[in-house]
């Protein structure tokens, strides 16, 4: 992530803003990780009004500071250090927020007393440095009191952080403050030397404060590319970086709007910056926010419900993937035995050479060699035989396994189209799950999954005849929805029941279905209204169905259409599976970013 020393300063111009001369009311620890300390304010403040939440957070991969209006659920015990904030700074006064230089060390001064009354101040220093990153509480007498990460000389033997121990301030890294030079001489500075390196390797070993995204973004508006050389910038290519230099160091003194990337592909978090971040061109869609603080909440709230579904959707796709699997698996022993059950006519016909020429046999044998009377000019086989068995039963048991053999080819066809419906169905299941969003899109999969018994119900989550008897009822999943540029309703399915419940039972028998031929996809059904069709939206119907369905990222998908009323369900299908008889093709490439500008 983009927190950097210059973003940092202008979040410590945010919180100064507001917090200076605010009293500490409640300290809380979410977490190992987390902090949170709420702050009476001296006077209402818009939009925080009287108080307010400072998050403080050294998780390695989220590392911040700011206000917070997220609920965060607190231990029922707080941990040792939240005892000892507690005690050594309730009530007390938030007096001063520093910052030295550009580097990523925030420093939050407390003026508080002792059990006497005596001053004795605190200081809480943030160090916001990736898996270094700390929360550590230092006395006045610059010891330290205690921190959320006690590092020793087994962790380090460059700087120990312990109880009692004198702090030191994190080793510096000598580079060059961008607010204390004009951007035309931080220009000449980067582009003098190392003309062979990468230019924004060479920023972020130079320029104090600078995260790898910026200098990724000051290579990309001088070079036009991000991984740029010194040596590609030519007069004009420094010109824009001096610029843009010069920008940054008047933002830095001057109001911002902070902003965060989203993927367009999908709507996740990508990053955040205090300026436009221009390099992912349309990859990247930018969103402003009025405050770090508000750009923050959002971005991590947004985030962690982003690793979550990457999480859950995993542990789901690992999981029917292995279904699969196995359906494959079983699937294959299964044509194998009935290849070799086509083979049971030479049984029969063993059967009966060895009926024919009992007075020949003896019991004892191991084999015989007879006359094959089917064959054309009765050629001598040789027939396998049981010396335990006389020659009747020897006979009796060849027809006994004919029999089984017949008996087989029976049950393994039936067997085997009952194991292609299933992974038809399992198919389009693995579908579903690449394409789902959110976590409700996961919890309606899994439940149908659970219905259909290919998964186990969690905990005290029970189905029967369909139905969830768990106490909490799911959450209502609404179908995606489309407007077509002639204004017709299109919607499509998120899961198999969803899809047979759009197309058997909501839809009216001359609305228009859609689906993938022979390819596993949503259904989508435009809503006619009894109204003509114009062909502008049945291709742009045509497109949503291969865009939901397992042949998104390929071109050239047939998809087939026709009215609802020619959709069939055969009799115990699987979820989702129809039959169609008359209906038409259409051949359609998957278009992503026209599917997401007809969606409402």
């Amino acid at each position: 992530m983009a927190l950097d020393g210059a973003l940092l300063s202008v979040i410590i111009k945010e919180l100064s803003a507001v917090a200076i001369g605010s009293r500490v009311e409640k300290i809380y620890q979410p977490s190992q990780e987390e902090l949170v300390i709420a702050l009476r304010l001296p006077q209402y403040t818009e939009p925080y009004g009287n108080a307010v939440k400072l998050l403080l957070c050294s998780g390695a991969n989220s590392p911040r500071i700011h206000f917070t209006k997220s609920s965060i659920e607190n231990p029922k015990v707080p941990p040792m250090l939240c005892m000892l904030l507690r005690k050594r700074i309730g009530a007390a006064k938030l007096v001063g927020i520093r910052q030295l230089g550009l580097d990523r060390a925030v420093f939050f001064d407390f003026d508080a007393t002792d059990e006497l009354g005596d001053p004795s101040p605190v200081t809480i220093a943030v160090e916001l440095m990736g898996r270094h990153t700390n929360i550590i509480a230092i006395n006045k007498d610059n010891t330290v009191i205690d921190a959320v990460r006690r590092i020793t000389g087994e962790t380090s033997s460059v700087r120990q952080i312990l109880p009692g121990i004198l702090y030191e301030l994190p080793p510096s890294q000598d580079k060059l403050d961008p607010r204390t030079l004009s951007g035309s001489e931080l220009a000449d500075r980067l582009l003098s030397e190392h003309p062979d390196s990468q230019l924004q390797k060479r920023i972020i070993s130079t320029v104090e404060g600078l995260s790898p995204l910026l200098c990724r973004e000051l290579a990309f508006i001088a070079g036009g590319s991000t991984d740029c050389c010194v040596c590609d910038i030519d007069a004009a290519g420094r010109f824009r970086l001096a610029e843009q230099l010069d920008k940054i160091r008047a933002l830095l003194g001057a109001e911002t709007v902070p902003c965060y990337m989203t993927l367009n592909e999908d709507g996740r978090p990508l990053d955040y910056s205090f300026i436009p971040i221009r390099q992912y061109g349309d990859l990247a869609s930018i969103r402003e926010y009025p405050t770090c603080s508000a750009l923050f909440d959002d971005f991590y709230r947004e985030r962690g419900a982003s690793d979550r579904m990457k999480q859950r959707s995993h542990e789901l796709l690992r999981h029917v993937t292995n279904i699969s699997e196995r359906i494959a698996r079983k699937l294959g022993n299964q044509r194998l035995e009935l290849e070799q059950s086509r083979d049971r006519d030479e049984l029969r016909v063993c059967g009966d050479i060895l009926n024919a020429n009992l007075y020949r046999l003896e019991k004892g044998m191991i084999s015989c060699e007879l006359e094959n009377f089917y064959a054309e000019g009765c050629p001598i086989i040789k027939i396998k035989l049981d010396p335990a068995l006389t020659p009747v039963q020897n006979a009796q048991k060849y027809y006994s396994e004919y029999r089984k053999a017949c008996t087989a080819e029976k049950k393994l066809s039936e067997l085997i189209a009952s194991g292609e419906e299933d992974a038809a169905y399992i198919d389009s299941v693995l579908g579903l799950i690449t394409r789902a969003r959110t976590e409700t899109e996961l919890n309606s999969i899994r439940d149908e999954l659970i219905q259909q018994g290919f998964v186990k119900a969690r905990g005290t989550q029970r189905i029967k005849n369909g139905k969830n008897l768990k106490d909490k009822k799911p959450e209502k999943l609404a179908p995606l929805r489309y407007r077509s540029s002639d204004g017709f309703e299109i919607v499509s399915g998120r899961n198999n029941l969803q899809n047979d419940q759009l197309t058997l039972k909501q839809s009216r028998p001359w609305d228009i279905w859609f689906h993938t031929q022979k390819i596993a996809g949503s259904h989508t059904i435009i809503i006619t209204n009894g109204e003509q069709v114009p062909n502008r939206t049945l291709e742009e119907a045509a497109i949503i169905a291969a865009y939901n369905s397992n042949a998104r990222e390929s071109t050239k998908v047939p998809v087939d259409y026709t009215i609802v009323k020619n959709v069939k369900k055969p009799g115990g299908a699987k979820p989702g599976m129809v039959i169609y008889e008359t209906y038409q093709t259409a051949i359609v490439t998957p278009d992503g970013a026209l599917v997401e500008s007809l969606m409402v």
